[in-house]
C-alpha cells in the first residue's frame, strides 16, 4: 500500500506520480451523456464509464449535470404513481437522514476517544484498585478519605510505585514512577505507528490537508474507508495517551469525513456523483470540528472558511445539523462527567478594559511569530524526512521523540499532565476552593466582594509556577516542531492552544502583579484601584491560545467563534478579534501559507488555492500544449479512425483524454472524449457486439452512413462525448483561466483560434505555471 501524507514515509510508484490530474497523464471518467443509453449496441449504461480512477480529479461540470438530470427524472416520475411520489419524497429527505447518521456516528467516536484517551493517560501514573477502568478522578469521586488539600490522592488511587514497591514517597518511588511513565509512553507510541504502518498508512497525520485536497475534487481511494476509520480511532487514543505533544482535533475532522464517506454508500445519491459525496464530507467536517471543541457554530464556520472548495447554501443548512446532532450525542455521552463537551471549558465574568488591548495584541504579535517559525521550521524537518533516510524508519523515530518527550516531560508538573488538562489549568481563574500552584497568592482567603478575589501578591507557589510554565513554553514550542507529521495520528490544534496558553499566562499573572504593586500609575489609576479584581490572568491565556492557534492556521472567523463557544462570554469577542487579526497579519507578513496548505504544497497535491490571486500578465497560449518545437497534439477524429488505430493511440500515449475534430486538415473541435471511456466501451463492443474487428470504423458523428455489404459493422460512440467541452481563445489572459479553472473545477480545458483546436491546458499545467510565476520548483506539483 501506498501513502500521499505524513511527510514522505510512503512514496508512489512512478507511474502513479505521473498521472497527477494531468490532462495528458492518466485518465478518469466519461463525458457528459446526452441520451440514456452510453452506445447504440447496449441498452444499459456500461460499468466504469463515467467513473474516476485513483489519483485522478473528478469532473464537477458532469457530475452536477448529472444531478440534474437525475433529479429532473425523479421529479417528473413523481406525477405519475404513488410509489414515484414517495421514492421522490424519500430522495429529498435522504440527506437529512444522512446527516443525522454522521452526526450521531461522530458524536459516539469521539465520547469513545476522549473516555479511552483520559484512562489511558492516568494509566501512566498509577492505576484504581476499586477498577482499573476507572481514570483517576473517577476513582477518587465517591472516595470518604479525600482531603481539600490532596484532593488528588485517594486510597483507591494507587500510584505504580506504591503497586511494584509499596513506596509512595522518597527517590526510588520517584524514580520507578519516571520509569513506568516513560515505559507507558514508548509502548502507547509504538503500537499506535506499527498499527498505522501495517494496518492503514493513511491514518497518520492530522488528514486536513488531505480532506482539503479530497474535497476540491481529487480522489484517493481508501483515505476515507472503513480500515482508515478503524486504524485512525484506535491510534488516535494511543497517540494521545503517550504525551506527545499532539491534539484529537485535527484527526477528528478525520474521522468524522470517514464517517460521512462510508455512510455515503448507503444511499444511491451520494454513491454515485462524486459532487453530492463532497457536499456531505463537508458537513462532516463541521461535525467532526464541532465534537472536538463543543462549537458546532464554529464546526459549521471551519467547514466554510478553511477546508471546503464547493459550498452551496443546502450544504451550509446541512452542515449546521450534523453539527448540531453530533455536539448533541457527545453531550448525552458527557464524557468528562462535567456536562461540558470538553475538558477546558471556563466561564469568566470579570469584565476587561480598554488598556489591555495592548497586552491582548502583544499576544496576536507573538501568535504570529510562532506560527511562522513553527511553519518554516516543521516544513523543513517534514521536508529532511522526506529526502533522507529517516523517512524509511518511521518507527525509529516516533520511538525516539517519545522518550525524549516523556523523559523531559516528567519532572515538570505542567508537562507531565495531558495538554487538554494543562490548558484547562491556564484558563481557570482562580477561586477559594483552588489548590493549584498557579492559585497560591498571599491573603488568597481574604476577600471583600463575595465570592470574586482581587488582585493580591503572588506567593511562592506562583512564582515556582511560573518557572515552570517557562520551561514547559520552551519544550513545547520545540518538540511540537519535530511531532508534528509523524507516522501516527497528530492534530496541532491543542499544541498551538497550549504554547499560546502559556505565553498568555505568563503576560496575564505579570500584568496582575504590575496591576497591584502599581495601581497609582495613569495606566492603571482610572480603573484599578487597590482591592479590586482588575486582571484576569485566564482571559489572557484564552487570548494567547487564540492568537498562537490562527497564526498558525490562519483562521479568522471561526476561530473567534470556537474560542467564543468555549468560553460562552460575548463580552470577550473584540480581545479575541484583536488577537487573532493581529496573529494572521504578522504571519502573513512572514509567509502567506497556513500550515494546512503548506504541507499541500510539500507533498504536491493539486490543490487550487481559491485565496491567492493570480496577477501576471500571461496568455493562454504561453502556458497551452503543445508548445512550439512539440509533438502536434493527439486527436481523433469523428468518423475516419478504425478500432485498431484508436488502440495503438491508446497503447502508445498516456494522456487522459483526447479532442475530437472534424479531420486533421481542418483541426475544427467537434468534442472531447476520456481515455477511459474509450477503453471501456471498446472492451464492452468486443464482448457484446457481433463483429466488432480492429478494422472497425469509429463513428463520434451523431448519423453514421450506410455500411456497405461484407464490412465490418461501424461502433457509434457518440454518447461519450463531451459534445461541450470548455473552450478558451490562444489570447484569453491566464488570470481568467485560473478562475474558471478554480470556480468550475475543470481538469482540462482547450485552447482553439477561430474555431481550430491549438492545444489544450491542464490542471496540472496551471498549477505549474503558477508555481513558475512564484519562483518555485514547477516539477513540485506531483505527489512527492
Amino acid at each position: 500500500m501506498t501513502n500521499v501524507g505524513c511527510q514522505g514515509y510512503f512514496f508512489f510508484e512512478t507511474e502513479k506520480k505521473e498521472t497527477v490530474i494531468e490532462g495528458e497523464k492518466s485518465y478518469n471518467g466519461g463525458g457528459i451523456a446526452s441520451s440514456n443509453r452510453i452506445m447504440d449496441f447496449l441498452e444499459e449504461p456500461i460499468p466504469g464509464v463515467g467513473t474516476y480512477d485513483d489519483f485522478n480529479t473528478i469532473d464537477w461540470v458532469r457530475e452536477k449535470s448529472r444531478d440534474r438530470d437525475r433529479h429532473r427524472e425523479i421529479t417528473n416520475k413523481s406525477k405519475e404513481s404513488t410509489w414515484a411520489l414517495i421514492h421522490s419524497v424519500s430522495d429529498a429527505f435522504s440527506g437529512w437522514l444522512l446527516m443525522l447518521l454522521i452526526g450521531l456516528l461522530s458524536g459516539s467516536l469521539a465520547g469513545l476517544i476522549d473516555i479511552s484517551a483520559h484512562w489511558m493517560t492516568d494509566l501512566k501514573e498509577g492505576i484504581c484498585t476499586e477498577g482499573f477502568w476507572f481514570n483517576h478522578e473517577h476513582c477518587c469521586w465517591n472516595s470518604q478519605q479525600v482531603t481539600f488539600e490532596d484532593r488528588d490522592k485517594c486510597p483507591e488511587w494507587n500510584s505504580w510505585s506504591q503497586l511494584i514497591i509499596s513506596m509512595d514517597e522518597g527517590a526510588f518511588a520517584y524514580i520507578v514512577n519516571y520509569f513506568m511513565y516513560v515505559l507507558w509512553a514508548l509502548l502507547f507510541a509504538f503500537l499506535a505507528v506499527s498499527l498505522v504502518k501495517v494496518f492503514a498508512p493513511y491514518a497518520c497525520g492530522s488528514g486536513i490537508p488531505e480532506i482539503k485536497t479530497i474535497l476540491s475534487g481529487f480522489i484517493i481511494r481508501g483515505y476515507l474507508g472503513k480500515w482508515t476509520l478503524v486504524i485512525k480511532t484506535i491510534t488516535l487514543v494511543l497517540a494521545v495517551s503517550s504525551g506527545l505533544s499532539l491534539g484529537k482535533e485535527g484527526p477528528l475532522v478525520h474521522v468524522a469525513c470517514c464517517c460521512g464517506n462510508i455512510l455515503c454508500h448507503c444511499f444511491n445519491k451520494y454513491r454515485k456523483n462524486e459532487a453530492k459525496r463532497r457536499e456531505v464530507l463537508s458537513a462532516a467536517a463541521a461535525a467532526g470540528v464541532s465534537v472536538a471543541f463543543g462549537a458546532p457554530i464554529g464546526g459549521v464556520l471551519f467547514s466554510l472558511e478553511e477546508v471546503s472548495y464547493y459550498f452551496p447554501l443546502k450544504t451550509l443548512w446541512r452542515s449546521f445539523f450534523a453539527a448540531l446532532v453530533a455536539a448533541f450525542t457527545l453531550r448525552s455521552i458527557n464524557p468528562f462527567g462535567n456536562s461540558r463537551l470538553v475538558l477546558f471549558y471556563v466561564e469568566f465574568h470579570t469584565p476587561w478594559h480598554l488598556f489591555e488591548l495592548v497586552p491582548f495584541i502583544l499576544l496576536g504579535i507573538f501568535g504570529g511569530l510562532w506560527g511562522a517559525l513553527f511553519i518554516r521550521t516543521n516544513i523543513a524537518w517534514c521536508r529532511k524526512r522526506k529526502t533522507t533516510q529517516l523517512g524509511k524508519y518511521p518507527v525509529i523515530e516516533v520511538l525516539i521523540v517519545t522518550a525524549i518527550t516523556a523523559i523531559l516531560a516528567f519532572p515538570n508538573e505542567y508537562t507531565r499532565m495531558s495538554t487538554s488538562e494543562l490548558i484547562s489549568e491556564l484558563f481557570n481563574d482562580c477561586g477559594l476552593l483552588d489548590s493549584s500552584k498557579l492559585c497560591d497568592y498571599e491573603n488568597r482567603f481574604n476577600t471583600s466582594k463575595g465570592g470574586d478575589l482581587p488582585d493580591r501578591p503572588a506567593g511562592a507557589g506562583v512564582y515556582s509556577a511560573m518557572w515552570q510554565l517557562a520551561l514547559a513554553l520552551i519544550l513545547k514550542i520545540v518538540i511540537t516542531i519535530f511531532t508534528f507529521g509523524m507516522k501516527i495520528p497528530s492534530g496541532l490544534f491543542i499544541p498551538s492552544m497550549a504554547v499560546g496558553a502559556i505565553a498568555g499566562r505568563l503576560l496575564g499573572v505579570g500584568m496582575e502583579q504590575l496591576a497591584y504593586y502599581h495601581h497609582d500609575w495613569a495606566i492603571f489609576n482610572s480603573w484599578c484601584s487597590q482591592g479590586a479584581d482588575c486582571i484576569t490572568p485566564g482571559l489572557y491565556a484564552m487570548v494567547g491560545a487564540a492568537a498562537c492557534l490562527g497564526g498558525v492556521t490562519r483562521m479568522t472567523v471561526s476561530l473567534v467563534v470556537i474560542m467564543f463557544e468555549l468560553t460562552g462570554g460575548l463580552e470577550y469577542i473584540v480581545p479575541l478579534m484583536a488577537a487573532a487579526m493581529t496573529s494572521k497579519w504578522v504571519a502573513d507578513a512572514l509567509g502567506r501559507e497556513g500550515i494546512y496548505d503548506a504541507h499541500i504544497r510539500l507533498n504536491g497535491y493539486p490543490f487550487l488555492e481559491a485565496k491567492e490571486e493570480f496577477a501576471h500578465k500571461t496568455l493562454a497560449m504561453d502556458v497551452m500544449k503543445p508548445r512550439r518545437n512539440d509533438p502536434l497534439l493527439t486527436v481523433l477524429t469523428q468518423d475516419s479512425m478504425t478500432v485498431e488505430d484508436v488502440e495503438t493511440i491508446i497503447s502508445e500515449t498516456t494522456y487522459s483524454g483526447f479532442p475530437v475534430v472534424v479531420s486533421r486538415e481542418s483541426q475544427r473541435l467537434v468534442g472531447f472524449v476520456l481515455r477511459r471511456d474509450l477503453i471501456i466501451s471498446i472492451e464492452n463492443a468486443r464482448k457484446k457486439q457481433d463483429g466488432v474487428v480492429s478494422t472497425s470504423i469509429i463513428y463520434f458523428t451523431e448519423h453514421s452512413p450506410p455500411v456497405p455489404p461484407y464490412t465490418p459493422p461501424t461502433l457509434k460512440l457518440r454518447n461519450i462525448l463531451d459534445l461541450s467541452p470548455f473552450t478558451v481563445t490562444d489570447l484569453t489572459p491566464m488570470e481568467i483561466v485560473v478562475d474558471i479553472f478554480r470556480k468550475l473545477g475543470l481538469r482540462q480545458c482547450l485552447v482553439t483560434h477561430n474555431g481550430r483546436l491549438l492545444g489544450i491546458i491542464t490542471k496540472k499545467d496551471v498549477l505549474k505555471h503558477i508555481a513558475q510565476m512564484a519562483n518555485q520548483d514547477p516539477d513540485s506539483i506531483l505527489f512527492n
